[in-house]
């Protein structure tokens, strides 16, 4: 995953594209826009576009992350890491109670 879906979607850039779907689909969207529950077909296709690659990432992410458990070096990293700030953690959670 190269690209976070985010940094996709504010980049301001479009480009035109072409797809091919279900007549009931696009008569669906068609009837949203025209009783302006959607402000045009472009906007709830994109909507439903950055909807997909948003819930995309987070599956991509949770697989990834579910893979790096089984992994003792990754885990063993983790765990230094976690003891690298656990004064600091301490401290904050000390002081939040305050």
């Amino acid at each position: 995953m190269k690209n976070n879906s985010q940094d996709i979607i504010k980049s301001g850039k479009s480009k035109n594209f072409t797809f091919t779907l279900p007549e009931s689909l696009v008569e669906k969207i068609r009837e949203y826009a025209e009783e302006k529950y959607i402000p045009s077909i472009n906007y709830g296709v994109k909507e439903a576009l950055t909807e997909y690659i948003c819930s995309t990432d987070r599956e991509i992410l949770k697989e990834s992350m579910s893979r790096a458990a089984q992994d003792p070096l990754f885990m063993k990293d983790l765990e230094d890491c976690m003891n690298d700030f656990k004064k600091t953690d301490d401290e904050s959670c000390y002081t939040e109670g305050k």
